[in-house]
């Protein structure tokens, strides 16, 4: 009973910390896949040069830590003039990762799509990137769906690194309470479960999208 008596007084600083982990779950989530179709366009049509920066980008994010990056863009960057809060920082790095693994994702899409429908479009007079916008890209979307959705309960457990570049979401939160209050065991176990409930609520979402989506004999139940 005195862990929820202490609960009580603490609820309005948990509610900030969990209104700041949805925040960068879903704002990195968008943005980074924005970003991720340039990116995989890039590599699959582009030009030598784009190619290589697309690859050299999304190798460069892939094969370093997250926390690593998150240290540069907090600490690093204010060496060369540029001050970022902890919030804009730790953004801009789940942004940056999270592009990098959609794009991968999406990749899988596109090379799932067989050859023989850019040759079909091209016989009806369309572009390439007028194929690949109306044609593939819908498709490609469709087959990616499930990593994509696994990208975002990812992303939703990456919030909690946020906590060492002292940006006050949900687990720096329950850190603070923890401190105050002494009851470790349990504000660990509550933190545990409210993340479940995120996750849960994200899987239901994303399961309720691919239904959206779904066309009759388009299955994509076998990349799950």
């Amino acid at each position: 009973m005195k862990f929820f008596a202490a609960l009580v007084d603490y609820l309005p600083a948990f509610g900030h910390g969990l209104w700041l982990t949805v925040a960068l779950t879903f704002i990195a989530a968008a943005i980074g896949f924005i970003a991720s179709i340039p990116l995989v366009l890039a590599i699959l049509y582009g030009r030598k040069a784009w190619k290589l920066l697309a690859k050299g980008f999304i190798t460069l994010v892939r094969g370093t830590p997250l926390l690593v990056q998150l240290f540069f863009i907090y600490y690093g960057l204010p060496a060369l003039g540029l001050r970022i809060n902890p919030f804009v920082a730790a953004l801009i790095g789940f942004i940056l990762n999270s592009a990098a693994y959609q794009a991968e994702y999406l990749k899988g899409g596109f090379l799932a799509i067989t050859t023989e429908q850019m040759e079909a479009a091209y016989s009806i007079g369309l572009t390439k990137w007028q194929a690949v916008r109306f044609i593939i890209f819908p498709q490609a979307f469709r087959f990616a769906i499930p990593a994509l959705s696994n990208e975002i309960i990812y992303l939703v457990k990456y919030t909690s690194v946020a906590y060492i570049i002292q940006v006050p979401e949900l687990l720096s939160q329950a850190k603070f309470f923890a401190s105050d209050t002494f009851f470790h065991l349990e504000t660990y176990l509550l933190i545990g479960a409210v993340y479940l409930a995120l996750i849960w609520i994200v899987s239901k979402l994303t399961d309720a999208l691919e239904k959206k989506l779904y066309i009759p004999g388009f299955d994509i139940s076998h990349l799950r």
